[in-house]
């Protein structure tokens, strides 16, 4: 689903920037900034204000066209009101895309939204009024999911789509990812060099399992040396004495001389 709604959003920023690319004037490119505010499932904006076409509307007497992109891609219905005597009067359907696009801002920094939060942020009057907003204009159109806690007043945001970025959010999400990336490259060089070690201790562990073997078969060899050595001598030794004892039973006997 949010697959879905991140191709949506792709495709219309795709036919807007296509559309101020093959317009010249600033009225039509003007006219172009407000079909885009007004659109009911264009919620992203940043893209737009980085269009070179829509830069020919700095200077001219549409460049509050600009001011409005810029609200609508990071501001909230408290900033309009807030600048509305710089600001032109907004459509209906604007002001329904600036309350939703205030309702995600709100989601950014936490997921329970009191009514009476909502309702001065929205200048909504009553509470039956915010909670049909809430689900007709915000969850039916996908933007958020959540419940709505009429008992404890107030709205438990389970998803919230982002918004766009200023530009010192972006700078600092990019020092951000700089610091985590730094100390990515650190760990994993710790990690290298744990590895060598382990590498040159397996090595070394090798080594001297091999020497021990060595040593162990050498012995072996000579403590087999030394048994059949052994066994040889005493062999030699047996065998002597059965000699002796041959020669000794088949050696004549001398007869005794009879006495004179």
């Amino acid at each position: 689903m949010a697959m879905d709604a991140e191709r949506r959003q792709a495709e219309l920023i795709g036919q807007f920037s296509a559309q101020a690319a093959a317009l010249s004037s600033a009225p039509q490119l003007a006219a172009l900034v407000l079909e885009a505010t007004s659109h009911p499932a264009l919620f992203a904006f940043s893209e737009l204000l980085t269009l070179p076409a829509l830069s020919k509307l700095a200077g001219t007497q549409y460049a509050s066209s600009l001011d409005v992109l810029r609200l609508f891609a990071y501001g909230t219905l408290k900033d309009y009101k807030s600048n509305s005597g710089s600001l032109p009067a907004l459509l209906p359907d604007q002001i329904r895309k600036l309350k939703q696009l205030s309702v995600l801002t709100l989601a950014e920094s936490t997921k329970i939204l009191p009514y009476d939060q909502l309702m001065q942020e929205l200048d909504v009057s009553n509470v039956r009024e915010l909670e049909d907003f809430l689900i007709n204009e915000c969850m039916y159109s996908g933007i958020v999911r959540g419940k709505l806690d009429q008992l404890r007043r107030c709205f438990e945001v389970q998803f919230a789509a982002g918004r766009d970025l200023t530009p010192d959010q972006l700078n600092n999400m990019i020092d951000t990812l700089s610091d985590w990336l730094g100390t990515s490259d650190s760990l994993l060089h710790q990690i290298q060099e744990k590895i060598k070690w382990a590498d040159t201790m397996s090595e070394v562990n090798k080594k001297h399992q091999k020497e021990f073997e060595d040593r162990v078969e050498e012995a072996k060899k000579s403590i087999k040396a030394d048994i059949d050595l052994r066994g040889h001598d005493d062999f030699l030794s047996e065998s002597g004495g059965i000699m002796d004892f041959e020669e000794d039973r088949i050696r004549p006997k001398r007869r005794r001389q009879p006495p004179a």
